[in-house]
């Protein structure tokens, strides 16, 4: 059973793409996206709960031509994921399927799309899904750091959080992120190129990456373990050297935190 995002910034197309989609049986849920931004924020939630989750997505019927990013753009990166949904274009324009199938495209479908056309798609996305879910994550996407627990923990080099800058929606990788803090119900990311807002609470992100070796240094500052260069006590006060940024570590976390390194030391 297949759980789809389609997605199209034309409302009537979209409606009647999905009222095709939920009436095949192999179709479990069909939602609806009128713009990249939200396909991709939706797909990047999907990825983070993983195939269990209850927002999963198997695959995305993607329409090409829409405002800000395209349909292409969006299948590009989501190749940079180690499992992204499967792809399938729904367009107007015949000169974009070669592209397309570059873009390991499981169909290209011409609109207006005739139901027998999209069951045939369906049945193609089916089986691969299928195929795709007993596959193991491939070993070069992997790598290892220490988690918040001290251990060794295997994560996903391609996982990555979307941000939005200027209207335009890009990717930034998780691993890529040294620190985070927060700013009422948004958090900022720090990264070496820069930072970037989410609306995101500090909490949520706190119990989402806990497993990626991000602690809790303040009440207002998360940091990645494996980024921390130096730890300093100076009168009582604990600070920690991020690259170039000093940040400082509250009571409350101080103990924790060293002993966290100290067990990422001997490890």
């Amino acid at each position: 059973m297949l759980r789809v995002l389609a997605v199209d910034d034309e409302k009537p197309a979209l409606e009647e793409l999905l009222y095709l989609l939920r009436s095949d049986p192999r179709v479990e849920s069909a939602e609806g996206a009128t713009d990249a931004a939200e396909a991709l924020r939706r797909i990047s939630r999907a990825l983070d709960a993983g195939p269990d989750g209850a927002n999963a997505i198997d695959v995305v019927f993607l329409d090409i031509h829409m405002p800000g990013l395209t349909g292409l753009d969006v299948a590009k990166l989501l190749a940079g994921f180690a499992r992204p949904p499967l792809i399938v274009f729904v367009t107007a324009h015949e000169n974009f399927a070669v592209k397309a199938f570059d873009l390991k495209a499981v169909d290209y479908l011409l609109k207006p799309v005739r139901r027998e056309r999209l069951s045939e798609a369906v049945r193609r996305a089916s089986d691969l899904a299928e195929s795709v879910r007993e596959e193991p994550v491939p070993a070069e996407n992997a790598r290892t750091q220490p988690s918040a627990t001290g251990a060794t923990v295997t994560h996903d080099a391609s996982e990555y959080i979307p941000v939005e800058l200027g209207g335009v929606t890009r990717f930034v990788a998780v691993g890529d992120i040294a620190y985070i803090e927060a700013h009422g119900d948004y958090a900022r990311l720090h990264t070496a190129e820069g930072s970037h807002l989410v609306r995101i609470p500090l909490g949520t992100l706190e119990e989402r990456w806990a497993s990626r070796g991000f602690v809790r240094i303040h009440r207002s500052r998360l940091v990645a373990l494996g980024r921390i260069d130096e730890l300093r006590l100076d009168s009582g006060t604990t600070t920690v050297r991020v690259g170039t940024a000093e940040l400082a570590v509250s009571r409350r976390h101080a103990r924790q935190l060293r002993d966290l390194l100290m067990r990422r030391a001997r490890g």
